[in-house]
């Protein structure tokens, strides 16, 4: 296909924003687009490579980035271009970390940590408002475990295996950010990881905006406004739920 044909004469990312889901990544990754070298990739958010279609192989992927030579003449202006990516999903899937690891050891990851009981719970309202989940908060926390057996050894058996419970029904499990973290740092230098606190960020995002930008090696630039995105109001959490998620993370999380 066209994409394969010109994928050598395209650009690789330079870093990748791998989640945490409901963290923030959509109105992160709408303010780095707004930089001026940031060349705009192929597709809006979300290639999904390392996560459920690595099996369609590097050349796939390089596709789904800009043409050096035409982002170079777009950006030269401006110190050049920078393209990345984004999946809410590569930091808790399974496999998707050694992946990055293993064809894009130079790259620098992007994570973004929100209150894990605050997470769980705007996780549970995302699936349900698109249908993929039916059950209420209290009964899809109990099933949660039962759900996710099995599911790993799946995926692992079979690349092509894309796991619902495991994508959609992790509400608790993907709150585990200890275990995640240091599955990443096992695999990258920490000089290549840059972890943002989600609260922080909405509370100060010019301030952590401008340190992002300079991990990241980008000229220093200020977005006009930074919305909130994907940002899901309702109904609060029960009192009884929240102190039971608070129970399940402390230990997990310090």
């Amino acid at each position: 296909s066209d994409l394969t044909a010109t994928a050598p004469l395209r650009m690789q990312p330079r870093f990748i924003v791998i989640g945490a889901q409901r963290c923030g990544t959509t109105t992160l990754f709408r303010a780095l687009m707004a930089h001026p070298q940031i060349v705009r990739p192929a597709f809006y958010k979300g290639i999904n490579f390392f996560d459920l279609n690595y099996y369609r192989g590097m050349t796939w992927y390089r596709g789904h980035f800009p043409v050096a030579r035409i982002a170079q003449a777009a950006t030269a202006h401006h110190g050049g271009p920078v393209s990345f990516e984004a999946s809410g999903y590569y930091m808790y899937h399974p496999f998707a970390l050694e992946r990055i690891a293993l064809e894009l050891p130079q790259v620098k990851l992007v994570v973004m940590l929100r209150d894990p009981v605050e997470r769980a719970f705007s996780a549970y309202k995302h699936e349900y408002a698109r249908g993929y989940e039916w059950e209420s908060f209290e009964k899809a926390l109990e099933l949660e475990d039962d759900r996710l057996i099995g599911e790993i050894d799946r995926m692992r058996a079979d690349m092509t295996y894309e796991s619902f419970p495991h994508r959609h029904h992790s509400y608790t499990r993907r709150g585990h950010y200890a275990d995640q973290l240091e599955r990443i740092f096992g695999l990258f230098p920490r000089s290549q990881v840059h972890v943002i606190d989600s609260e922080v960020f909405f509370d100060q995002p010019a301030r952590e905006y401008q340190s992002l930008i300079t991990f990241l090696g980008l000229r220093p630039f200020q977005p006009a406004s930074f919305g909130r995105h994907n940002a899901r109001p309702g109904t609060p959490m029960a009192p009884d739920t929240r102190c039971l998620l608070e129970k399940h993370f402390a230990p997990r999380n310090t």
